[in-house]
């Protein structure tokens, strides 16, 4: 077993309200001829508010591919660090407990990763072992929890370390005028969130038991990347809201398989990439609104973090500590390919271990 410990989230400084993204998307594109769809798509993402790592105005500017990207990598030595020490706090570990770290983002890139960086300069083990996600979108958050599970089951006395770090904002493309771009660009924020995976029974958190990928056939360009000179270009198919209807038999197989039924579980945290997403589940698993609240939550306050979400809305159940030892769950992340990456876990409330 691993127990898949308290995540921790950090989001940068500067803010941009729903109106503040209107009021942009009116002045930018006032002669686009679908600009009254855009601000209604826009208007019923359900995003309140979004973090930047650079002001509005920097961000609008575009100074080329090489910039942007070395803007992530500085941003992310700046803001990764003490993101991970909170997570290993919450762990009640040490950088030198840590046998593996799997980094996930999509909005940035770098060799070697950014895993390399980390463990010489925070200390980890020259023995650690690295697992970088680079190309699994939102469903990376997902990923990086099973990964992290499935490493601590074959080594069950060791602890993995999950890190996503997603700066969206620096995939902003101001010459790319479809409707599913300009979507994106009122709906994606920046965040990094943290986790830690601790081998073993002991640990505050979500006791891994089964976990599971899926992969809808023949979408695989329905959420994609353009990569042209000025960078990634995010290309959204006007399908994917639907995709909740073949994914919710893959969610319900897996909990059958593990004796479970998907309906009656205690806490739900998926990947929140829009308010349909969170809808369609709820209404195909025969689950109610509310057990989506973590990830709605999410969605308000931060927009779709993407590999972020599913640690995020992880630590909102942790905050609103409701969950009792035993209580049953599922993690799901929903991302490129059509992926899916789902987990099944109870709440583990055994800390022996913990200093």
């Amino acid at each position: 077993m691993a127990v898949l410990c308290r995540p921790a989230t950090e989001v940068p400084e500067h803010v941009i309200t729903m109106d503040d993204t209107l009021a942009i998307a009116r002045e930018l594109h006032r002669d686009h001829p679908d600009l009254d769809l855009v601000l209604r798509l826009i208007s019923h993402t359900g995003v309140r508010k979004r973090h930047l790592v650079q002001p509005i105005e920097r961000t609008l500017n575009h100074p080329g591919f090489e910039s942007r990207n070395e803007l992530f990598l500085a941003e992310a030595k700046k803001r990764v660090p003490p993101v991970v020490r909170r997570a290993l706090d919450h762990a009640a570990l040490r950088v030198e407990d840590i046998d593996l770290i799997v980094f996930v983002s999509c909005t940035g890139f770098s060799m070697p990763s950014p895993t390399a960086w980390l463990i010489n300069e925070m200390g980890f083990r020259p023995q650690t072992r690295q697992l970088p996600i680079a190309q699994l979108g939102c469903a990376a958050g997902g990923a990086a929890v099973n990964r992290a599970h499935d490493f601590c089951t074959a080594y069950p006395d060791r602890n993995a370390l999950v890190v996503a770090c997603e700066f969206c904002s620096l995939c902003y493309q101001p010459t790319d005028l479809g409707v599913g771009q300009l979507l994106s660009n009122g709906l994606f924020g920046d965040a990094v969130a943290a986790a830690v995976v601790r081998g073993g029974q002991d640990g505050l958190g979500v006791r891994l038991e089964r976990n599971g990928s899926y992969l809808i056939p023949h979408t695989e360009e329905w959420i994609s990347y353009a990569v042209r000179a000025t960078g990634f270009h995010f290309q959204l198919d006007k399908r994917v809201p639907g995709t909740m209807e073949p994914l919710a038999p893959v969610l319900e197989e897996l909990a059958e398989a593990h004796q479970w039924k998907v309906a009656d579980l205690d806490f739900y945290i998926v990947h929140a990439g829009g308010p349909r997403i969170l809808a369609d589940l709820g209404r195909f698993l025969n689950v109610p609104a509310e057990a989506f609240r973590h990830s709605r939550d999410t969605l308000t306050e931060y927009g779709n973090i993407a590999s972020a979400v599913v640690l995020d809305a992880l630590g909102r159940l942790f905050e609103e500590d409701t969950a009792l030892d035993g209580h049953r769950g599922i993690l799901a992340g929903f991302g490129p390919g059509i992926t899916a990456e789902v987990a099944l876990g109870s709440w583990n409330d055994r800390r022996s271990d913990e200093r």
